[in-house]
């Protein structure tokens, strides 16, 4: 049997290092972060459970029947029913805190970056090795860096689903903002529009529905990270699905996953719709 060289690069403690000299030369911008991150988790989670519960279900109503259907609405607010039924609203208010902060943050980075990638060709040339680590690498290895900058608890699953959750809004915002047809772009020209009118007048509405998709994706990848962020100490239906495994209590498992699933459904449902409705409303349609 021939063996592998006695070659050892060290690659991993150079990015040790790296990640100790960020710790210690940005550790007020890190407290900053957690700072921002930590209130608002805090306060959306807040106003969420100041809500009367009927008040939520019936929100939810609405947004199912304006974005799909009167028999979508009716749906939704039967899932959002049954997970308060199962002893569960406290934590799915706390996911939902969680997800929509960090989609939040994904969508003020992500949408920049991605019309910054569709003006420069040199950028994007830079950013997609980079999305693509983001995407490929296996998300339990955002947990890493979290727990070392922020500690366990709701920032780190943050920062975590941050990473994991960023690249399909960046990707389709590109991809939307260079499908935009040339001959709109080329008649805007002709009227002298500059870069930033046409971006803000004539590109981004145009791209707005393939942007929506892109929500919908982080969205989604935003509370696929649930039960993976829970494991730093995150908050929500996340941690019930990590206690059940951990006390084999197959109830509270089916309870807690039914629910994420019933979340993602609800999700998933109506930014599609919010999609449809923009693409059609594009089209002239009524």
């Amino acid at each position: 049997m021939i063996s592998f060289p006695d070659i050892r690069t060290n690659l991993g403690d150079y990015v040790s290092d790296f990640v100790d000299f960020l710790a210690s030369s940005l550790e007020g911008f890190f407290d900053f972060i957690f700072l921002i991150a930590s209130r608002t988790i805090h306060g959306i989670d807040a106003f969420l459970n100041m809500m009367p519960w009927w008040l939520f279900i019936l929100i939810i109503f609405l947004l199912g029947w304006y974005f799909r259907t009167l028999f979508s609405g009716v749906l939704y607010g039967i899932f959002i029913f049954l997970i308060g039924s199962f002893g569960l609203w406290e934590d799915m208010m706390t996911t939902i805190a969680i997800v929509l902060a960090a989609v939040i943050i994904s969508l003020l980075i992500g949408i920049p970056l991605g019309v910054w990638m569709a003006f420069s060709k040199g950028f994007s040339t830079v950013m997609r090795p980079i999305l693509d680590a983001m995407q490929t690498m296996p998300s339990f290895v955002y947990l890493i860096p979290a727990i070392f900058f922020f500690g366990l608890g709701n920032v780190s699953a943050i920062f975590a689903t941050l990473i994991y959750s960023l690249p399909p809004v960046i990707r389709l915002t590109e991809l939307a903002i260079r499908g935009v047809d040339k001959e709109v772009i080329e008649s805007a020209q002709s009227f002298g529009s500059s870069k930033w009118q046409m971006l803000r007048k004539v590109q981004l509405p145009q791209a707005m529905p393939t942007i929506m998709a892109g929500v919908n994706q982080t969205t989604m990848m935003a509370l696929a990270m649930v039960v993976i962020a829970s494991m730093v100490g995150a908050k929500g239906l996340g941690e019930q699905v990590l206690v059940s495994i951990n006390r084999i209590d197959i109830a509270l498992g089916f309870e807690a996953g039914i629910s994420i699933v019933f979340l993602a459904i609800i999700i998933d449902r109506i930014t599609n719709g919010i999609a449809d409705k923009l693409q059609r409303h594009r089209r002239g349609d009524k």
